[in-house]
């Protein structure tokens, strides 16, 4: 089932991506559920590469997603360096 916009993607994605990665999200779901029509396991498939395009684009940081060259650098420890 493709999604007109935003406010029809699932909470888990409305709840955590910032709208310009909603948008991501959308776009590349809609293409590859297109993409995949007729395979078992489209819905599936359509989700796992949303998600893909999504962390091409944004990374975590803590609980949220931001762009990612807006990366927070780590704090002194974080980076597993002694």
């Amino acid at each position: 089932m493709p999604y007109a916009s935003n406010a029809d993607l699932p909470p888990s994605v409305q709840g955590h991506l910032p709208a310009h990665a909603q948008d991501i999200y959308r776009a590349a779901f809609n293409h590859a559920f297109a993409a995949h029509a007729g395979e078992v396991r489209r819905e599936e498939i359509a989700h796992r590469i949303a998600w893909a395009a999504v962390k091409r684009s944004y990374v975590r940081d803590g609980d949220r997603w931001v762009p990612a060259g807006d990366r927070r650098p780590p704090r002194r420890g974080d980076d597993g360096a002694r």
